[in-house]
């Protein structure tokens, strides 16, 4: 009696991070990268004008559904599905995003130094061929920063590494030397939180270990 091998499901992230990839690469995953269209400011501001402010986990874990919903409303194979996701610090109850400048990346450190802040990941997953297949949640991570020297500050600012990360910081980068802990996951700070993605596939019926390479 024969039976039929049922294909196995495709994950497409739906970012161009390098820290996603690089987590998702060396958790054995093989995946696609699709960068969705998002405009992330639009999201959030109709998000505002319908339900009111949002919290920086909220905020992370909307623009990371936008972004997943985006990528899976373009043609996919049947057993794909789309994961999205998007990053959020929170320092105070502030929510803050990339920097993208050296000024506001050396303010951010100035905050930074001595502080202690949470770094939220937003997670959603898509099945493209059946869209109200979707799950989602939001990792969440503290993070406890050393003080700094201006000097140090200056640096670091200097090498470009914080201008396009959320909260001006990597953790798997130069600014590792300047934090001295964190309580949660350690992935979920460099972007994607593998444990979540697991538990996420499983609700959605598919075992991890179908996309390991």
């Amino acid at each position: 009696m024969s039976t039929q091998t049922q294909p196995s499901a495709r994950l497409v992230l739906a970012s161009a991070s390098w820290g996603r990839k690089k987590v998702l690469t060396d958790a054995g995953l093989e995946f696609t990268t699709q960068v969705s269209k998002v405009d992330e400011d639009a999201v959030l501001a109709a998000a505002v004008t319908q339900h009111g402010p949002q919290s920086p986990a909220q905020t992370a874990q909307l623009l990371a559904r936008a972004k997943a919903e985006d990528v899976a409303g373009v043609g996919h194979a049947e057993g794909t599905v789309v994961l999205g996701c998007d990053s959020v610090f929170e320092l105070d109850g502030v929510a803050y995003g990339k920097p993208h400048t050296e000024q506001v990346a050396r303010e951010r450190w100035q905050q930074l130094s001595g502080a202690t802040g949470v770094l939220h990941s937003g997670h959603w997953l898509v099945d493209p061929q059946h869209p109200e297949k979707s799950v989602g949640r939001v990792s969440s991570t503290v993070v406890h920063f050393s003080t700094v020297s201006d000097k140090e500050i200056e640096a670091y600012v200097a090498s470009g590494e914080p201008l396009p990360c959320a909260g001006a910081f990597t953790i798997d980068g130069l600014a590792a030397s300047f934090i001295e802990s964190i309580e949660g996951n350690f992935q979920n700070v460099v972007g994607v939180d593998v444990f979540v993605l697991r538990e996420l596939l499983a609700q959605l019926g598919i075992s991890i270990v179908d996309l390991w390479k």
